[in-house]
């Protein structure tokens, strides 16, 4: 087995960080009273619902908590061998963070040599367009955004690029939704491009969620070889994760994000402010990508989740601003240290959950589950699968399934799902190589995971064959 070692170093400086690395959806889903033991899961009768809620989960609970804030983290990297050939794990150990921090404008920098860019987080940074200026080198800008995002947030970004009058600025409106991430829609960005005889010095400005993102940069990628790409995330999920690290690209019918490129911003701006327009699904859904860092690499994350999610819920400005920068700073170290999800690499560990995640979107239809109510599912799906074999204890699990449930997360999967279908589906994904399924699975204490293909297949059976029994049952 080869071995990559990484190292990383923080730079606190004036409210920035850097990190660097030596190598429309139709269905609601709710959630149980009680996030249930690992056993209980099977023994749980589901219950029917009259609401518009069309999975068969009960009510949502809700528990007032008091936690702590920080001001900045500072990180230890530990490379640690794992203990079969193909193994590959990773332990991440962060400082406790200062009870409160100011909520303003912070910077993370994503350290990629001369392609490094800064993350801006702040409150009302739409309004500055001095921000996105200093990084548009050319004089023409498409916005890219979808018909929801468009009328609330287009003419703001647009006058913040027009102050100066340096600028010309065009846009293109997509549908709203993952059905509509692909190439015949991702066609309308270039279309419009062509029509307005945009050239190599022109901006693709993504205005949206992770699929206006996703899409924009992919355009960006193609068009005339590549021109510049600014992301402007408007949703928890781009704003933790999917703005940052340069994966883009669209959906194909056989297999989820299966048509892309590594293709960097040249910065992201994040706004908070813009959560305060996103419904109540859409949180939800992006909390399941900011558990995910808390799982895989930060500890201390995860358990202030688990003194503050009802402050997440409830769009606490202190409580969005420090979930979003410890996010961006995990994400940040991950990209610095693997950019393109080499086989040895780290970067494949922000997949936790996704393997299974996919499979679910893929198999119910694109956008009838959003990406983070499969990743949920997903998630205690590996969960699972780890805790039979014995890599991870009960209580760790039990904690799992209890913040994702309290996070109003689906915590299984769709009953429409058999296990034979999570196979198929499950054997075309991304992270297979050499014709081996690989996984993302806890190993160890909290926030330690490992990549590895060297699992019991045996014990995958088991668990998609528990987590599938459900639908049978109705």
């Amino acid at each position: 087995m080869s071995h990559t070692s990484l190292y990383f170093k923080s730079y606190v400086k004036s409210g920035s960080y850097s990190a660097r690395g030596a190598v429309k959806a139709s269905r609601v889903h709710a959630v149980p009273d009680a996030a249930p033991a690992h056993g209980a899961l099977s023994s749980a009768a589901p219950s029917s619902s009259t609401s518009a809620c069309t999975s068969n989960y009960s009510r949502r609970i809700s528990t007032v908590c008091r936690g702590v804030n920080r001001r900045m983290v500072q990180w230890l990297r530990e490379r640690q061998g794992g203990n079969s050939a193909g193994s590959h794990r990773f332990a991440l150990q962060a400082v406790a963070a200062p009870e409160r921090a100011s909520v303003s404008m912070k910077t993370v920098n994503v350290d990629l040599g001369d392609r490094s860019y800064p993350i801006y987080i702040g409150t009302g940074l739409l309004d500055h367009g001095e921000l996105l200026r200093k990084h548009i080198p050319g004089k023409r800008v498409l916005i890219v955004t979808n018909e929801t995002i468009a009328p609330i947030y287009l003419e703001r970004c647009r006058k913040a690029l027009l102050e100066g009058g340096q600028l010309q600025v065009d846009d293109v409106i997509l549908p709203d939704g993952e059905e509509y991430k692909s190439i015949d829609v991702l066609e309308k960005v270039w279309d419009k491009a062509l029509e307005c005889r945009m050239d190599r010095g022109t901006t693709f400005l993504a205005l949206g969620g992770g699929v206006v993102g996703d899409m924009t940069g992919f355009a960006a990628a193609c068009y005339q070889r590549g021109v510049h790409f600014v992301q402007i995330p408007t949703t928890v999920m781009a704003q933790v994760d999917s703005s940052v690290g340069g994966k883009t690209g669209v959906n194909h019918p056989l297999g989820k994000n299966m048509i892309g490129a590594f293709y960097q911003p040249r910065v992201v701006l994040v706004d908070t402010d813009t959560l305060a327009t996103l419904p109540d699904r859409e949180l939800a859904s992006g909390i399941s990508e900011v558990i995910k860092y808390g799982l895989i690499r930060d500890a201390p994350f995860f358990e202030w989740m688990e003194a503050n999610m009802e402050r997440l819920l409830d769009r606490d400005p202190e409580a969005i601003a420090y979930a979003v920068e410890r996010s961006c700073i995990n994400k940040a170290e991950v990209v610095a240290a693997d950019e393109r999800e080499s086989s040895e690499g780290v970067r494949a560990t922000l997949n936790l959950g996704h393997t299974f995640g996919h499979a679910i979107e893929t198999g119910t239809g694109y956008g009838v589950w959003l990406h983070g109510e499969a990743v949920a599912a997903g998630t205690v799906m590996a969960a699972d699968l780890s805790y039979r074999l014995g890599w991870i204890d009960k209580t760790l699990y039990d904690r799992i399934v209890a913040l994702l449930a309290r996070a109003r997360l689906p915590i299984l999967p769709p009953p429409s799902m058999t296990a034979d279908q999570f196979r198929s589906l499950m054997a075309v994904d991304k992270k297979v190589l050499a014709g081996k399924l690989r996984l993302i699975l806890l190993r160890g204490p909290l926030g330690n995971c490992v990549v590895t293909g060297d699992f019991d297949p045996a014990k995958l059976d088991e668990t998609l064959n528990h987590f599938c029994s459900f639908g049978s049952r109705e």
